[in-house]
């Protein structure tokens, strides 16, 4: 059986993060494993920026202390740009067992038309991945 001792977990800052949190403490506790929330700020102005990066921070220190509670070893991760593509270079930066993530259940059409970040991490990586449905 796989044994996980580092899981990165993508956080959009959006209410689906909710659906993740409970599966990926659970993980967590039962490995000992130290949890990297991630979240990529996606702008395209400098003022834009700042103000997701603080929402972001907000979000993500929430969701730190509820793992902490739980006696889990958990910390933020926050890059730019491209979500895919900055998810990508933080699995190639670091030694990720587990990636772990909520989807919005688009349908196949709204993700063909938006793009789907799960989908491309599920034909670009080589680590384990967790795709939890968030509410509708």
């Amino acid at each position: 059986m796989q044994n996980y001792k580092h899981i990165l977990v993508t956080i959009d800052c959006s209410p689906v993060d909710d659906a993740v949190i409970p599966h990926v403490e659970l993980i967590a506790r039962q490995n000992g494993a130290q949890v990297h929330l991630l979240h990529v700020v996606h702008s395209h102005t400098l003022d834009q920026e700042r103000a997701l990066h603080r929402k972001a921070e907000r979000a993500l220190q929430k969701h730190v202390e509820t793992l902490r509670a739980q006696g889990i070893d958990a910390c933020i991760v926050l890059r730019s740009g491209e979500p895919t593509e900055q998810v990508l270079a933080e699995l190639g930066e670091h030694d990720y067992d587990l990636v772990a993530m909520a989807t919005h259940g688009h349908t196949f059409l709204s993700d063909a038309v938006l793009g789907s970040v799960s989908r491309d991490l599920k034909h670009k990586i080589d680590v384990p991945l967790l795709l939890v449905r968030g509410e509708r």
